[in-house]
């Protein structure tokens, strides 16, 4: 192994170091992205009951910010519910921004040693051609089995930045779409939690951090009120007119 990193020029160096980056990052972010970690199965569900009963603790609420990505985005929800539905709406959207950062973290790395991978190689390889005919050149000897072992050992760094570029652009093409389906899970869970609050009692966050036993109380209003003055009933409002419109336009016909 080491003879051939020799043979490719010292352009090998940066590809192993490329490489060794890019084996890291795989790794790492295929721990990180598990589903069971980002996006738990029924996390949502299993918050309805609680939310139905009209209050969820302090430590709950923590607990559930901490336990994984998606619960983080749900606690935000529930924490600024009582902004209104708009509000609620916007600070989840900002949070979940800053969490699909978190996620994409160090694949734009990937790509770009996926990228630069092959250029690098055939940079070796350019150099290692050329350095074969100045050999030529300059000793005066046009022995053509010289010349050709000078240019497959060039060639070795060509092979060398496919070996790393391949392996590092199928991972970034796979994390960047499993990103986008976990974003989506995460948008529909987060859909989910606004139709639970706007069902629920009166969901109240009750601080459980006092130790003397008394408890401060912080009511989040119920959602039913706002829903009609919210961003989809306006968009499916019209929709709504025109249907009921044509509806009764219908029922008079028949009448006649």
């Amino acid at each position: 192994m080491w003879e051939l990193i020799k043979a490719g020029g010292w352009l090998m160096f940066p590809l192993v170091l490329c490489s060794i980056a890019a084996l890291a990052i795989i790794i790492e972010r295929g721990i990180r992205l598990q589903h069971r970690k980002i996006a738990p199965s029924g996390l949502v569900q299993s918050l309805a009951s609680t939310l139905h009963q009209g209050r969820i603790t302090t430590k709950q609420l923590s607990d559930l910010q901490l336990s994984s990505p998606l619960g983080d985005l749900l606690a935000t929800g529930i924490q600024h519910a009582g902004g209104g539905l708009e509000y609620m709406t916007l600070q989840m959207q900002n949070r979940a921004s800053t969490l699909i950062h978190r996620l994409e973290k160090n694949l734009n790395l990937l790509g770009t040693i996926g990228n630069i991978a092959p250029l690098l190689g055939l940079l070796g390889t350019v150099l290692g051609i050329i350095e074969s005919f100045l050999a030529v050149n300059v000793g005066g000897n046009s022995d053509p089995a010289l010349l050709a072992a000078g240019i497959s050992q060039a060639l070795m760094s060509t092979a060398a930045g496919m070996v790393v570029a391949i392996p590092a652009l199928t991972a970034y093409r796979h994390y960047q779409r499993k990103v986008a389906d976990l974003s989506v899970e995460m948008e529909e869970q987060a859909g989910i939690l606004l139709y639970v609050m706007h069902g629920a009692k009166h969901p109240t966050v009750i601080d459980d951090s006092d130790r003397d036993g008394s408890t401060e109380s912080v009511h989040v209003p119920h959602t039913s009120s706002i829903v009609s003055n919210s961003v989809f009933a306006q968009k499916i409002a019209p929709k709504a007119s025109t249907l009921s419109a044509s509806t009764d336009s219908s029922v008079n016909s028949s009448q006649s």
